[in-house]
C-alpha cells in the first residue's frame, strides 16, 4: 500500500514538473561569429545592409545600446566571450582566466576562483535539468568544448565558405531538421536552441550574389588592392590607415594576416572588405529568416524569445585597426536585439549588460534558477521596460598581447581606456564623453585629407579630452574607477600609474617581454643560418 501510495505521489510530481516545463516558453539564442554593430540599421540608420528580417526583429523588440563582451585575457577573443557567455561568469573567473591567472596555482586554489566542473551549470547543462530540449548549431573551436558538448543536439562545424553548403545556411538546415523532427514528435518539451553562425568572421567568404550588392569580391592578393566600385560601403566614419600608437599586440594574426586584408590599410581594402562583412551579414539575416519562418507556421513563435547577438565587435579599418583585440566601442559592444513575451514593441534601453548576463536572463525568462556558479545579472527587468540599466558602470579588458595590456571603463557618457604594454614603452590614455564623440574620433581623424575622404568634419571636442586640463578632474575619477573596477573583477595586473598591488609583478611582466624578444631574435638567426646553408 505505501509503496503504491509513494508511486502515486511521484506520478503526481512528475505531470507537475512536466506541466510547468511545457508551460515554459521557449528560447532562440542567435550568435554570430565577429560581427559590429554598425553593420545593422537598428545601430547606424544609415548602414547599406539589407537585412528585413533583423529590421523587423528590431521593430517588434527591444534594442539594446549598452551590451558589451567584457573582453580577453588571449588573442582569441572568441574563446573567453564564449566561455563568458555559456558560464555567467567574468572575464578572470571562466576555465581560460584561471589558466592565465593561476599557471602555478595548487588545484584548490583554482577551484576558488573557477569550479572544475563548471560546465555542468552551463546553459545547456541548466535547462536539460529543467526539462528543455536544448539543441546547438555552431563553429568548432575557438569556443568552451565542454559546456557545448551538454547540448543533446550539437553540431560544431565551422562553415565560412561563400556557398549554401559551406556557409550559414548550414547551420539554419540543421536547426531546420530539429525543427521538423520535432513538429512529427508527439512529445512537446520547451525548446532551447543556441543557433551560432560562423560568419562574418573572416575569410567573409560571401556568395557572389550577395557580394554584389555591396560591390565587394573574395579579394585574394595582398600586393594589389581591389578595384574602387561605387557600390562598395563608405568609409567608417573613425577610419585611419593606421593607428596613432602601437595598441600592445605586435604581430596579432587578424592585424597583420587576416586573409583579404592582411596589413593593408588602404580606402579600397577597407571599403571592400565591409562590402564582403554586409553580404555575409545578409547571408545571415536570410537564414534566420528561414527559421523564424517555420516557427511561425508551427505556431510556436509566439512563445519564442528571440535573442540576437555576436561574441564582440570587429573593427575593419576604424582607428586603423582590422580585428577585435581592442577596447574601441566598435569592437568592445556587441548588437543585442530580443523578441518576446512581455517585452514592448519598438523599445530600446541602455541596458549596460554584459554577455555574461545571458545565462541568468534566460534562467530568468524560463522561470528556472540560476546556478550558484552565475555571476551575471538578469537583464529581463530592461526588456520588460521596469528597469533603464543593470549596472552604472562597464569594465573591459584586452590582455592577450603584451602585458598588462589595455583597460577601459565607461560610466554614463564617459569613458577611459588605458594602454601599458611593449615593455612598459607604451603608456597612453585615452578619455571620451561618448555623448559629444560617440565614434571616439582622435586629433588624427581631425586632418584635411581624412576629411575629405570620409566626408565628416569632427567637431573640436571630438578628440581623446586625456591631455585637456579642463577635464583633468573628471580623468582622476574615470582613472579610481578603473581601479575599482579591476579590483572587483580579480584583474591580476596593475597598470603604470597604478598602486603595486598586482598578483603578477610589474617587473616579471616587463622581465618576460624582453625575454620573448631575445627568443624571438634567436629564432630569426637560427632560420637565418639555415637559409644561407641551402
Amino acid at each position: 500500500m505505501k509503496k503504491m501510495k509513494l508511486k502515486s505521489v511521484l506520478a503526481s510530481l512528475f505531470m507537475c514538473l512536466s506541466a510547468t516545463a511545457a508551460d515554459r516558453p521557449n528560447i532562440l539564442f542567435i550568435l554570430t561569429d565577429d560581427q559590429t554593430i554598425y553593420d545593422l540599421k537598428a545601430y547606424d540608420e544609415k548602414s547599406p545592409l539589407q537585412s528585413p528580417v533583423l529590421d523587423k526583429l528590431a521593430a517588434e523588440g527591444m534594442v539594446i545600446d549598452g551590451a558589451y563582451h567584457m573582453g580577453a585575457n588571449k588573442g582569441a577573443v572568441c574563446t573567453p566571450s564564449r566561455h563568458m557567455i555559456m558560464s555567467g561568469r567574468s572575464v578572470w573567473r571562466i576555465p581560460t582566466g584561471v589558466k592565465s591567472l593561476m599557471g602555478n596555482a595548487s588545484a584548490e586554489e583554482k577551484e576558488q576562483v573557477c569550479p572544475s566542473d563548471l560546465e555542468n551549470n552551463t546553459i545547456a547543462a541548466v535547462f536539460n535539468r529543467a526539462g528543455y530540449d536544448t539543441m546547438r548549431t555552431c563553429k568548432k573551436g575557438n569556443s568552451y568544448s565542454a559546456a557545448n558538448k551538454q547540448f543533446t543536439i550539437c553540431h560544431d562545424v565551422t562553415k565560412r565558405g561563400g556557398t549554401d553548403e559551406s556557409g550559414s545556411a548550414w547551420h539554419a538546415e540543421r536547426v531546420l531538421d530539429y525543427l521538423n523532427d520535432r513538429e512529427q514528435s508527439t512529445e512537446k518539451k520547451p525548446f532551447l536552441i543556441y543557433y551560432g553562425f560562423s560568419h562574418p568572421h573572416d575569410p567573409r567568404e560571401g556568395k557572389s550574389e550577395l557580394l554584389a550588392n555591396y560591390g565587394a569580391f573574395n579579394h585574394r592578393d595582398k600586393t594589389t588592392p581591389p578595384a574602387l566600385n561605387p557600390k562598395m560601403p563608405a568609409l567608417p566614419v573613425n577610419y585611419l590607415d593606421a593607428h596613432p600608437f602601437e595598441h600592445g599586440h605586435i604581430g596579432c594574426r587578424d592585424e597583420i594576416n587576416a586573409a583579404g586584408v592582411w596589413r593593408n590599410r588602404d580606402v579600397a581594402t577597407i571599403r571592400n572588405e565591409n562590402g564582403r562583412e554586409l553580404a555575409c551579414s545578409e547571408n545571415i539575416d536570410i537564414q534566420i529568416g528561414r527559421v523564424l519562418d517555420k516557427l511561425e507556421a508551427m505556431g510556436e513563435l509566439d512563445n519564442t524569445y528571440i535573442i540576437y547577438t555576436a561574441d564582440h565587435g570587429i573593427a575593419i579599418g576604424r582607428h586603423g585597426l582590422q580585428g577585435k583585440q581592442n577596447l574601441y566601442e566598435h569592437s568592445l559592444r556587441v548588437p543585442m536585439i530580443v523578441k518576446g513575451p512581455g517585452i514592448p514593441a519598438g523599445s530600446r534601453a541602455q541596458g549596460n549588460v554584459y554577455l555574461m548576463d545571458v545565462l541568468s536572463t534566460l534562467c530568468d525568462m524560463a522561470g528556472i534558477p540560476a546556478p550558484d556558479t552565475n555571476e551575471g545579472i538578469s537583464f529581463k527587468p530592461v526588456l520588460e521596460g521596469k528597469k533603464d540599466t543593470v549596472r552604472d558602470s562597464l569594465y573591459g579588458v584586452y590582455c592577450g598581447g603584451t602585458k598588462p595590456g589595455i583597460r577601459s571603463v565607461r560610466k554614463g557618457d564617459w569613458k577611459l581606456i588605458q594602454y601599458d604594454g611593449i615593455g612598459g614603452t607604451v603608456q597612453e590614455t585615452q578619455l571620451f564623453n561618448l555623448a559629444e564623440n560617440p565614434h571616439e574620433l582622435l586629433k588624427e581623424h581631425h586632418a584635411a585629407e581624412l576629411v575629405k575622404a570620409i566626408g565628416n568634419t569632427p567637431s573640436k571636442n571630438q578628440v581623446n579630452l586625456a591631455d585637456d586640463p579642463a577635464y583633468a578632474a573628471k580623468l582622476k575619477e574615470m582613472e579610481e574607477l578603473l581601479l575599482t573596477e579591476m579590483r572587483k573583477h580579480d584583474d591580476p595586473y596593475r597598470m603604470w600609474n597604478q598602486p603595486d598591488e598586482a598578483l603578477v609583478n610589474r617587473e616579471t611582466v616587463i622581465a618576460d617581454y624582453k625575454k620573448s624578444l631575445e627568443t624571438q631574435k634567436n629564432k630569426s638567426k637560427t632560420k637565418g643560418k639555415k637559409g644561407a646553408k641551402k
